[in-house]
């Protein structure tokens, strides 16, 4: 929270601007991108509504514009990481394993980058300016890009695949983080019936997985 009550200068807007940000994303900690409102983010921010929409013209131009900081965030931490897992002597076919091991495991912790690419296409891009969707596509670009780089590097087999895998990646977190936390109601019924529980989906066993198997037809595809 600030402790001026109007924001006057560039600077000022500037802090204003981050402490939208900061606790939004504190909200995000302890719950879902469909949980967190633009009434409950100003009562905790400290401001009203309409001086909220002064700095963000709705709510999911807040939460994209955290996707884009905790994305970079990711890819930051991933070459390191990377560095470290992957056998560069390795053969081809055990360095995409290593590779998605080390992809998956690179989330753990990262709960709202996931959860955030989870609800990318069929929330955060709605209500939203063009203006600011443009924005945030050039991002999102960029950030695949630094994907596809890491990838080139360790898995240089791919060759004009790189960039296809690189988003298939980014695409595949989302859709197994969704899976990965099914409704209370859904739970209930595997455990009401057992032979349900064959449909329940692990988080990181199910994306190793499912990237495992991309990254090999990519190589497949790549060399045919």
């Amino acid at each position: 929270m600030t402790t001026f009550q109007r924001a006057r200068s560039e600077e000022q807007r500037e802090i204003r601007r981050r402490a939208i940000l900061h606790t939004a994303a504190a909200m995000l900690e302890e719950a879902t991108v469909n949980e967190v409102s633009l009434n409950e983010l100003s009562r905790r921010v400290g401001l009203a509504k309409s001086n909220v929409l002064r700095y963000f013209e709705s709510r999911e131009a807040v939460l994209l514009e955290l996707l884009d900081q905790a994305w970079k965030q990711w890819t930051a931490d991933l070459p390191g990481r990377l560095a470290e897992g992957v056998d560069a002597e390795a053969p081809a076919e055990e360095r995409a394993e290593q590779f998605a091991a080390v992809v998956t495991d690179s989330l753990a912790g990262r709960r709202m980058l996931c959860d955030l690419l989870s609800a990318q296409a069929g929330v955060l891009e709605h209500n939203v300016s063009p203006e600011v969707a443009a924005r945030y596509k050039r991002a999102a670009i960029a950030n695949v890009g630094d994907l596809v780089s890491l990838t080139r590097l360790h898995l240089p087999e791919l060759k004009d695949r790189a960039p296809e895998l690189a988003a298939s990646t980014v695409m595949i977190i989302g859709a197994v983080w969704t899976h990965a936390r099914p409704s209370r109601a859904m739970l209930v019924a595997y455990e009401t019936d057992p032979s349900l529980a064959a449909l329940k989906m692990d988080f990181a066993s199910s994306l190793q997985q499912v990237l495992v198997t991309l990254t090999a037809g990519a190589l497949a595809r790549a060399g045919s």
